[in-house]
């Protein structure tokens, strides 16, 4: 069965993901013993089957592909519009994820301006001339939230203090069997957007890179990356990236940075600090490596004791993933089913007053509300009162 597609938007979806039709070709045509040519997609009718082998790559609904209108392609529309280089060679994955929370905020604008909801900044702007460490000394009496010894209710604490100055928050989930994952952990889409991926092993890890990403907004300067911890001692580093990791360590460390710094040498003679660092990594939720690699970048430790500290801690992280891998695999021999649902993302409360707002003036409805806040129709009272 053949339909008629506009190609336009194909096009368009192409040129968002900087693929070539060959490129798309190629991933499609997994699987076939007939490999698809262009005279297959790029034509004004196409078979359905075909037009279901592209979704699978963008995700976005068949009817999309019909609809006669032609899509604009305008830096208010992507990021990928406005930024031709980012942090991380972004795959298909990760740029499945940007383009939706992209879409998302451009909706979410849409209804706030009809809700008439305010998201001013009322945060100034900065520059990479400002000392980071001054900077987040300064912030820091405005976002940090106090101190929660669980990491996962620190992040969401984190949230929640962003959301009063209308940083919006997002989190996204993937699941360990997903084949396709985004291989990004965060980034920062102008002007009041922070999307994170889920870290189920190291909620510290997410974290940290809330709080880089929360620099690139107060440089306003938007990015995508996958963050790296050993990254701190990196003089390759953009000044960019650079300033949004200072700032984040000298956040996050608070008044703990006053007994890290009065470490003078860590080697073998005083067990490298182990029992102080892991004090402070405790009291602050900056890992432990990220703090060995603080004191790599001031010298304090020879690359190659940090080497040694660092093939232990990744040693330890291998082991506990091929133990949990060989744990599901035993899990499925024996038929056993475990976990449940999918772990649903922490709401910002900016997201829930937003389209709880929109929906008290009309411009959503309760199915929207669902949709949007993902949640059952029976929770629907909890956020409707």
């Amino acid at each position: 069965m053949k339909v008629e597609q506009n190609i336009s938007r194909l096009k368009y979806l192409l040129t968002l993901y900087k693929m070539t039709a060959e490129d798309l070709l190629l991933v499609i045509s997994e699987g076939l013993t007939k490999p698809l040519t262009k005279d297959d997609i790029l034509s004004d009718e196409i078979n359905v089957n075909h037009l279901k082998r592209i979704d699978k790559v963008f995700n976005k609904g068949l009817h999309y592909y019909l609809d006669p209108k032609s899509p604009e392609v305008s830096k208010d529309a992507s990021i990928f519009f406005r930024k031709n280089k980012f942090g991380t060679d972004l795959n298909i994955g990760a740029k499945k994820i940007v383009n939706q929370f992209e879409e998302f905020k451009i909706s979410l604008s849409a209804i706030s301006k009809l809700a008439e909801i305010n998201i001013d900044r009322p945060l100034p702007v900065f520059s990479v001339q400002d000392d980071p460490k001054a900077i987040a000394v300064k912030i820091r009496k405005e976002l940090y939230p106090g101190f929660n010894p669980i990491p996962k209710e620190f992040l969401r604490a984190l949230i929640s203090k962003f959301a009063e100055k209308n940083i919006l928050v997002f989190e996204f989930v993937e699941t360990w069997n997903k084949k396709e994952k985004a291989n990004i952990d965060g980034f920062f889409l102008a002007p009041n957007v922070i999307v994170l991926k889920r870290q189920q092993s190291s909620f510290r890890r997410e974290i940290f890179t809330l709080i880089h990403e929360l620099g690139h907004y107060l440089l306003n300067e938007e990015e995508i990356e996958e963050i790296d911890i050993s990254s701190f001692a990196n003089n390759k580093l953009s000044a960019i990236e650079r300033w949004c990791n200072d700032f984040a360590y000298y956040f996050l460390v608070g008044e703990y940075n006053r007994a890290f710094e009065q470490i003078d040498k860590a080697d073998g003679t005083n067990d490298y600090y182990f029992e102080l660092i892991e004090s402070i990594s405790n009291q602050t939720h900056l890992s432990q490596i990220a703090l060995f690699t603080k004191l790599l970048f001031e010298r304090k430790i020879s690359q190659n004791n940090y080497n040694t500290i660092k093939a232990d801690f990744d040693e330890q992280y291998r082991l506990r993933q091929e133990e949990e891998k060989k744990q599901r695999e035993l899990d499925k021999l024996l038929g056993i089913q475990k976990g449940g649902s999918t772990p649903k993302p922490i709401n910002s409360p900016l997201l829930i007053s937003t389209i709880q707002t929109a929906f008290y003036e009309g411009v959503v409805n309760e199915y929207d509300v669902c949709k949007t806040l993902n949640i059952s129709p029976d929770k629907l009272e909890k956020y409707l009162q």
